[in-house]
Order: C-alpha cells, then structure tokens, then sequence
C-alpha cells in the first residue's frame, strides 16, 4: 500500500546503512538495497517472509545507520519507542523518516514531532504519509518503551495486544476451563503469558507450550511464566505444529487485521489447532459472539459445544480432531 510514498521518498536507494523498523513481509520494498538494509520485524510471519527474500532482518537494532524508515503503529507509546529506537542508532546528521496510515495515527505523531523539531519534507499517498525529520536527535530519550504493570506480576510493553489490562475475553475463558486440564497443552496466541500462568494452576498439567508471533509479547511471557513445565515458541500460530500431538489447545485468537475484522484469522487458528491434537484431545477457545466459528469448528472437529460465555463473548469446546475425514476415507 505504501508503496507510492516510499518512491516518492527514496526515488533512488539511500547511500549507506539503511535501517527500517515495521514491515509486512509481502510489501515492495524493492527501492532498497537488500545488502545495505537491516529490518527490524518483530513478528513471525513477516521476519520469515523478509528473510526468505534476502533481507537481514532482526527483532532489535543493533549498529548504526546513514538512514531509517520507521513505520508507525497504532499505539502512541510504542510509535514514540519505535522512533527513540530508531534515533539512537542514527549517525550524526542521519536522515529519519516516519510513515504510516492516516487511520494508524501518523497526522497525530508528525503534529507532535513538529512542536519538537522542523519537518523537512513530507509526501502524501495512498491514505498516509511519510515525513523527513531533520532533527533525529530531537527525539526525546524517555519516548523508549516502558514496562506496564497488567496485573500483578506481569510486565508488558507499549503496543502488544491488551498491554495495560488483561483481556476481558481471556479472562471469561480462564473462568470456564474445568479443574483438571489434559497432560499436554498448547496456549495458541499466548501473547504475554496471562492466560497461559491461569493454565498452569489446574490440576493435570505437565507441559504446557506457549505459542506467540510477537517476539516482544513471548519475551514478557518468559518474563511473566517462570514455571518449569512451560515452553515458550516464537512462530506463527497458524501453521504451528509440534513433533507430537498434545491432548488440549486452549485459544482467544485474533480476529483484527490491522484496523479491519478478519475472522479468517480464527478459522486459521481453528484448523492449527485440529492438526496438532489427537483424536481424543480437546480445544478450549473464547470468541466475540458476533464471529461465526461454529461452521469451522464443525468442519474439524465431531463435536462442538458451546460451555459458557455471556452477551459479549462465548467459550466453546470442541473434541474429536479428525473424525470426519477418517470417515470419509
């Protein structure tokens, strides 16, 4: 999408070590050159994509660099870390720019840059903007991420999912799991460990796997969950699979895109979980009521039932991974 910005911005690539913090693994990034270009990309899905084309690509900036390119995210604090970040690892007269989408809050944050230093340059397209800072070192250096204190006990940063409380959802489907819970676990989308610490007080549980795409999420998870029976993955929940199959997933999956619904997203997680179960284990999951989950439960699972949930969310359990294929064949 941000394509036409970043050609008006770099109509040639930038001389020098170049580094950008926030990229979709799939966008153009063609303008730049790959040997010369450190990414910072925090999420499974997109470092793997970025690798694979042939980008070095890390989940922290280390070094510096003539040039970055920050992609502004939707939280305000995080937007503030992503750009200290980027300031404190720019030579003396590097070049720092911002972009991102009007809906993402970028106006708002250029506003605020401009009560600290000039603008040097700014270019409108495709429903953002990206913008030449001419003073980097402007920046202040308390925008770094701080810790938030959720709950007692655990530790987040700026911008992961439910940062400064814990998720309402999480908590309702905290609420209805039985007292004992099978042997082996898998917590899909664990973000920053609370649903996985709740887990690990039923009775049952002697391993439990703590799957999240945010690499910043699943270092607070290690952080939060010291429990010896927990281990933690950095991987895409979607297509996650361990070597053997465990007895129960437990799930609040995602079901935003950015700013739009998605309840692909779900289904996604849905068909992860059915392929790493066994026949007998059991998928826990919690849903908005609204999201339509019960047609793919169905298509993988023999026997779906919904076991709580109020006029906001719904628990629903299902069992019996596999069972329809088996009787087709």
């Amino acid at each position: 999408m941000r394509a036409a910005r970043l050609a008006l911005a770099f109509p040639d690539a930038p001389p020098g070590r170049m580094l950008i913090l926030g990229v979709d693994g799939a966008e153009d990034l063609s303008v730049f050159a790959a040997e010369r270009t450190l990414i910072v990309e925090g999420m499974a899905q997109h470092h793997a994509a970025l690798k694979a084309r042939g980008f070095e690509v890390a989940t922290e900036a280390e070094g510096q660099f003539e040039t970055a390119l920050v992609t502004i995210p939707r939280a305000r604090a995080a937007a503030r870390a992503r750009l200290a970040e980027a300031a404190a690892h720019l030579v003396e007269g590097g070049a720092l720019w911002i972009d991102g989408q009007k809906t993402d809050g970028v106006e708002s944050i250029l506003k605020e840059i401009k009560s600290l230093a000039d603008i040097s340059e700014v270019h409108a397209k495709a429903h953002g903007k990206i913008a030449l800072l001419s003073d980097p070192g402007a920046i202040p250096a308390d925008w770094q991420a701080q810790p938030i204190s959720p709950a007692p006990g655990f530790t987040t940063l700026p911008g992961m999912f439910s940062a400064e409380s814990v998720d309402p959802g999480s908590a309702a489907l905290a609420a209805a799991l039985p007292d004992k819970l099978p042997m082996r676990i898998v917590d899909l989308g664990a973000g920053w460990g609370w649903l996985s610490a709740q887990i690990l007080t039923h009775r049952g549980v002697d391993e439990l796997h703590l799957v999240e795409a945010d690499h910043a999420a699943l270092a607070c998870a290690r952080q939060n969950v010291t429990d010896p029976r927990a281990r933690f993955h950095w991987a895409d929940a979607r297509n996650f699979r361990l070597p053997e199959p465990v007895n129960g997933v437990i799930m609040n999956p995602p079901f935003h895109q950015g700013r739009a619904a998605d309840p692909g997203l779900g289904a996604a997680f849905i068909r992860s979980a059915a392929g790493m179960l066994t026949g007998a284990g059991r998928l826990w999951m919690v849903a908005n009521r609204h999201l339509p989950y019960e047609a793919e439960l169905s298509r993988h699972f023999a026997d779906v039932t919904e076991i709580g949930g109020d006029t906001r969310f719904k628990i629903l359990s299902a069992t019996g991974a596999g069972s329809k294929s088996r009787r087709k064949t």
